[in-house]
């Protein structure tokens, strides 16, 4: 059974806090009727708010969901009970996690909780952003409404993530499939070859990029070549881990910054933040608890950063595109249409519309990319398979022709 945090009152007027364990808030509440105390407040302790995900075994994929929503939405709007709709939601589905979670969702809903604040217990699968829509649309009375909208948003968002991993995919299959065939020439191919080259070495005829791949060949095959594979490989990962931890802001900066890549992250997270903001917006969500939800969904520490300073001007009462002007992160052309739509009072139509015009952009400069990136690394593998073969030819053609 979950474990509960209670704020509650005594007969003498004194507050008591503590912590206990029930079924729902429901039987907390008659625990506490039982000692004697009026509950103030009851919630689920944080150890099992922060973990409620990990106990259905994690996180849903994003497909799961955006039918789950879908389908829950279109239940609702034939005038299906919201409990029977759980329960068919959760009979039908094929995922095991999502049919942990609806069941658990349905039992707190029977129990008194609302939709949101069930779905709220389990922020591995609904993020903050689904929960404060469900929310806005409970308190406003377009549940349905919201559900379908959310239902094209993450559908939308994993059709986005499906084609940049695909554009993605080949360059980097070639990548690991040129450095791995040019391993092998090295480490086992070149070796071979050694024998027959000892007379033109003894002799001091050996060309030089011939004696400089045995002797990468030798490197390569000993322990300190090991070593040295291997403390890159740690370097790497050291990296990484460091880039997801106390160097999140440093990477975050430097991947808007690449040269060619960096216009492309760049599009992905404003667009991302865009379509969020723009959809809270539609649903009557006020625009500075949008700022809040929205500014973590760009994926970057530095947008964010820019975000929160903007949200914290207009809660002096400035305008939204001035502080996004001054960060320096914000397209000139996003920034204006932002401004006019301010004054217009269209600003949810048109940050839509800014997000599609991103990802159009995003997706043009992409495919622009993966077109140029693919002949480039063919060029380079090829660039480096004619070194070894030259450097394995040149004493053979010196050989062919010292007999000759």
């Amino acid at each position: 059974m979950p474990d509960f945090t209670f704020e509650a009152l005594a007969r003498t007027g004194t507050k008591s806090t503590g912590t206990l364990t029930a079924n729902s808030e429901r039987e907390a509440a008659l625990i506490l009727d039982g000692r004697g105390l009026f509950p103030l407040k009851i919630g689920l302790a944080k150890t099992q708010a922060s973990g409620a995900g990990g106990l259905f075994g994690g996180r849903v994929r994003g497909r799961h969901l955006a039918t789950f929503y879908s389908q829950l939405a279109d239940l609702l709007h034939s005038g299906v009970p919201l409990l029977r709709s759980l329960e068919l939601l959760e009979r039908q589905t094929s995922n095991r996690t999502l049919k942990s979670v609806l069941r658990d969702i349905r039992a707190r809903v029977a129990d008194g909780t609302g939709l949101a604040q069930a779905m709220s217990f389990h922020p591995k699968v609904f993020n903050e952003l689904s929960v404060s829509m469900v929310r806005a649309g409970q308190e406003g009375g377009f549940l349905e409404d919201v559900l379908k909208r959310i239902s094209n948003f993450v559908e939308h968002q994993e059709d986005l993530k499906s084609k940049v991993i695909g554009s993605l995919a080949y360059p980097v299959f070639l990548a690991i499939a040129g450095f791995t065939v040019l391993n092998v020439l090295v480490i086992f191919f070149v070796p071979k070859f050694e024998k027959v080259f000892d007379k033109l070495k003894e002799k001091g005829e050996l060309p030089d990029i011939t004696l400089a791949l045995i002797g990468l060949s030798h490197f390569m095959q000993s322990w300190p070549g090991v070593f040295t594979v291997i403390t890159l490989f740690c370097c790497v990962v050291g990296f990484l881990i460091w880039t997801r931890g106390a160097g999140r802001v440093w990477a975050d900066r430097m991947r808007i910054r690449l040269p060619l890549f960096g216009p492309i992250f760049l599009n992905l997270s404003l667009s991302r933040f865009c379509r969020i903001l723009g959809t809270m917006l539609h649903n009557g969500i006020p625009i500075l608890k949008a700022l809040n939800i929205a500014k973590d969904s760009t994926g970057n520490k530095v947008l964010t950063a820019a975000i929160e300073q903007a949200a914290e001007n207009v809660t002096a009462g400035q305008k939204l595109a001035d502080p996004l002007r001054k960060s320096g992160y914000f397209p000139p052309d996003v920034v204006e249409m932002i401004a006019i739509a301010e004054e217009a009072n269209s600003l949810e139509t048109v940050l839509i519309q800014i997000a599609d015009g991103l990802e159009k952009r995003t997706s043009r400069n992409l495919d622009l990319m993966v077109k140029l990136l693919e002949p480039l690394m063919l060029l380079v593998m090829a660039g480096v398979t004619l070194v070894i073969v030259a450097g394995l030819l040149l004493p053979v053609f010196k050989m062919g022709s010292a007999v000759g």
